[in-house]
């Protein structure tokens, strides 16, 4: 699956969000039952991303508000970007526009 800046990423059904104290977290579904042993902690910039993900905005409209929002390079921002949604990408769907 090649990702690009026009892919529309949107959350799986199968992982829920959560905070707990002050992690956050990607918990993976299996049969409805969450998976605790491959859930998946978030960093600051990683929960950003993640609330973005709506199945509306493509990537590139992610990088501009991502570049915005931390005062970063919009290639910077665009890098980071794509490393997090390779690492969730078992948690996400794209969709090409």
């Amino acid at each position: 699956l090649m990702i690009s800046a026009s892919s529309i990423p949107s959350h799986s059904p199968r992982v829920v969000f959560r905070r707990i104290n002050d992690e956050c977290l990607l918990i993976p579904l299996t049969d409805n039952i969450a998976d605790m042993d491959s859930l998946y902690r978030l960093n600051e910039t990683g929960v950003f991303i993640w609330e973005l993900i709506d199945g509306k905005l493509d990537i590139r409209g992610i990088t501009a508000r991502m570049a915005e929002e931390f005062d970063v390079d919009t290639s910077e921002a665009e890098k980071d970007i794509l490393l997090f949604l390779e690492q969730v990408k078992d948690f996400l769907h794209f969709r090409e526009q």
